[in-house]
């Protein structure tokens, strides 16, 4: 694999890793130690409104990386398309689908009374889900930099 697209390939989970945990523990609780709650939710919102793209363009991108490595190999074995930072990643694009693109719909409708699930809950369910893709995030950067080169 050229060397371009290796540093790419470990470069790009540690970034989204930081980034995401920069939004969780600094730039969440920001707002809401300094505004009103009202407003502190409309901050946060914004922020994973720009977060949510992000991580389906880099899951995109670690998965097209990770297949392209494995492509790479010289074994002479058949590359499974089934690696770690395959799975993660598809499990990264499920947590963001699921927990932003489905839930931020429902999660207004709760806010106005409507809906089978209160808005609680369906920050609870939110929330959940951005700490999975979270931890999946620091494992793929794990595995991006460990110094063995394989990422299996």
């Amino acid at each position: 694999m050229s060397t371009w697209h290796d540093t790419v390939r470990r470069l790009t989970p540690p970034v989204w890793a930081g980034v995401l945990l920069c939004i969780a523990f600094l730039a969440t609780p920001a707002p809401f130690a300094t505004l009103a709650s009202a407003d502190a939710g409309r901050v946060v919102g914004h922020m994973f409104a720009r977060e949510a793209p992000l991580s389906l363009l880099l899951a995109v991108v670690v998965l097209m990386l990770e297949r392209r490595r494995t492509l790479a190999e010289p074994d002479g074995d058949v590359a499974s398309p089934f690696t770690a930072p395959v799975m993660l990643s598809l499990l990264t694009l499920a947590c963001t689908v699921v927990g932003y693109y489905a839930l931020q719909p429902l999660m207004a409708q709760a806010r106005l009374g409507q809906g089978a699930l209160s808005f609680g809950q369906l920050h609870a369910i939110s929330l959940g889900l951005f700490g999975v893709k979270m931890l999946a995030v620091c494992w793929l950067a794990v595995l991006a930099v460990r110094p063995s080169g394989r990422s299996r």
